[in-house]
């Protein structure tokens, strides 16, 4: 079973940052697009961000637009999402996800193949 591996979250206050890491050893990222989603306790999965593999197209949740930056670096096998000013409202656990189609094609968590186990961002004082 392909999988990803999130890294990088933790506690931050108010106003902080974080940058989240979405790694595989055993596929390449390049050739998917990656969604970037968050769960907070007794709502719904919702996508965050997406950025395609055939142009490196971008796109953001209204929420987090401004703020949050995705990004891949393809000679690390990585996709980031920096996480600026962020919110109490941000507080999840933020999954990435790969679709193997090469374009975003919104957020729908069952267009994505493969995901990751999750990593806890909390925001609080």
């Amino acid at each position: 079973q392909l999988q990803l591996v999130e890294s990088g979250g933790g506690l931050v206050q108010p106003g902080g940052s974080l940058r989240l890491s979405c790694a595989a050893s055993e596929f390449t990222l390049e050739y998917y697009a990656i969604g970037w989603f968050r769960q907070a306790p007794g709502k719904e999965r919702e996508g965050v961000s997406c950025i395609s593999s055939s142009d490196g197209s971008t796109y953001y949740a209204d929420s987090v637009k401004g703020r949050f930056t995705i990004s891949r670096d393809n000679a690390k096998n990585t996709v980031y999402l920096q996480m600026n000013s962020l919110k109490p409202e941000d507080t999840a656990v933020y999954y990435c996800a790969a679709d193997p189609r090469m374009a975003c094609s919104g957020y729908v968590p069952s267009l994505y193949d493969y995901w990751g186990q999750g990593t806890q961002v909390t925001v609080s004082s």
